[in-house]
Formats: C-alpha cells, structure tokens, sequence
C-alpha cells in the first residue's frame, strides 16, 4: 500500500513511488504528480522519464520540479504554487522520503498566503516536521 501522507484535501507526499503506484494514486483521485527528486539521485529508484511517461499513459498531469540537497530556491516554489494553481484536481509529491516535497508545498503554501501556524500543523499531521524552513514560511507568508 502507498504512503500517500495527506497534508491538505488537495495535497499529498510520498516516499519515492514507483511504477504500481500510479494507478494507485488514480484510484484516490490525485490527477497530477509531481516529482521533486532529482534524476541520479538514486540510480535505481524510477528516473523522471519513466515516471512521467506512466504517469500520462494514466491520463494524470505529471511536473517535475526537483529539489537537490543544496536546498530551495524561489523559483522552485514558484514552479510549485503555478503547479497547484494548474491543477485539476489533487496532487502527489513525491521525493525520497516525502520532506522536500512538504517543505516545498510549505512554501508555496506561504507564499500563497496560507498562515505559517496552519501549515506547520497540517505537516506534522502527515508526520513532516518542517520547522527547519519555518523562517523562510514566515518570511514568504510576511510579503
């Protein structure tokens, strides 16, 4: 079973999915991925390509917008909140264990306007603790 960690009613993390996990994500009615591991990163885990492919082949939305271990940068959380906005319907977000892709969501999120408090909580729910990035959610959520 996918560990699909509900972080909003539109917003899930995840571990690295794989090929069966697609149809799994169809079956909960997610309608686009987004992948936030790099390619390499893992060789043998499921590159972009593979991933993105099965994913459209499955008549979901698939975005890629990695995120290395050097850290976010604006632009990747603009990537995010356009993602979001784009989509018709819930999303998955996966990377290697499912942070980056929360500390991304967080970060849209804040960026979007959401309150830093809010986010945090709904995190932990899933079991992410995103305190690390907390005084960049502040800093987005202040602008």
């Amino acid at each position: 079973m996918p560990d699909f960690r509900k972080l909003s009613s539109s917003m899930f993390a995840s571990p690295q999915i794989g090929p069966e996990d697609i149809d799994a994500a169809k079956d909960q009615g997610i309608a686009m991925i987004v992948n936030n591991r790099p390619d390499g990163e893992e060789p043998s885990a499921p590159q972009s390509d593979e991933i993105a492919a099965l994913t459209r082949e499955a008549g979901l939305d698939y975005v890629a917008i990695p995120i290395g271990h050097s850290g976010f940068s604006e632009p990747q959380v603009d990537e995010m909140v356009a993602a979001l906005e784009a989509a018709d319907g819930p999303v998955l977000a996966y990377c290697r264990s499912g942070t980056r892709s929360t500390f991304l969501w967080a970060l849209a999120q804040a960026k979007s306007g959401a309150s830093p408090d809010e986010i945090v909580s709904a995190a932990m729910a899933a079991g992410y603790d995103v305190s690390p990035i907390r005084p960049m959610l502040d800093m987005f959520a202040a602008r």
